[in-house]
């Protein structure tokens, strides 16, 4: 899916970002890239994989709950799954009307971040710039997207992740700041905020992956009306 494809009631979202935070004009094409790119891996089948550090980590978490569940639109499920669910409900446990009112239609997208049995494994037995490589080999498939967050761009487990998408046919979206980075190379869409400070970095990434998600939203669940 081209950027070209999405619909102007998504790239709206462009111009309410830019009238907030005006300094991020010269990532207009790039965060229209990523949403692009998100949309095409979901209606292919792919999956979103995320990862990040410290403050990074707490991003990918966030941008998952943006991706997983409703925005700001309640993203109702579709007629046919709220039948299914109706059916497959029985007389002792009716919970299909809950679950087809409740259930919200979303992207598949993995914080690589958590599960802390694992990651303490991969740490103990292979070393911890290993964590997120790991998880990239074995969840990710051709036609996933690995977006990777590092403030720097220079986090060497963020770069083992990114080599192993690269390797594997994943596509590579960056989140980093405005100093070049090792990082940059590995990049399909790369988005450098225009700060070299790690908080103001931050600062920015925030509205940025907002309104990636938010363009998500609106060019995949676009017959979803607002939430109150």
């Amino acid at each position: 899916m081209t950027a070209a494809a999405l619909r102007p009631d998504t790239l709206r979202h462009i111009d309410e970002l830019l009238a907030r935070c005006p300094a991020l004009a010269p990532l207009t094409a790039g965060i229209t890239r990523a949403s692009a790119a998100i949309c095409a891996c979901h209606r292919a089948g792919g999956k979103v994989l995320v990862c990040g550090n410290g403050g990074s980590a707490a991003d990918s978490e966030h941008i998952v709950g943006e991706l997983v569940k409703g925005f700001v639109l309640p993203r109702r499920v579709p007629p046919a799954d709220a039948a299914r669910l109706h059916a497959a409900d029985s007389a002792a446990h009716a919970h299909g009307p809950e679950l087809a009112e409740k259930l919200q239609c979303g992207v598949a997208a993995i914080a690589l971040t958590g599960h802390p049995a694992l990651a303490t494994a991969i740490d103990n037995d292979t070393g911890r710039q290993m964590v997120f490589a790991q998880q990239v080999y074995v969840y990710g498939r051709p036609g996933d997207l690995l977006l990777a967050i590092s403030t720097s761009g220079n986090a060497g487990n963020v770069l083992r992740a990114l080599t192993v998408a690269r390797a594997f046919g994943l596509t590579t979206l960056g989140l980093t700041g405005s100093r070049p980075a090792r990082m940059d190379a590995l990049c399909d869409v790369l988005l450098k905020a225009p700060e070299h400070q790690t908080h103001k970095i931050q600062e920015l990434h925030l509205p940025i992956y907002h309104t990636i998600c938010l363009m998500v939203e609106q060019e995949l669940f676009p017959d979803a009306t607002a939430s109150e």
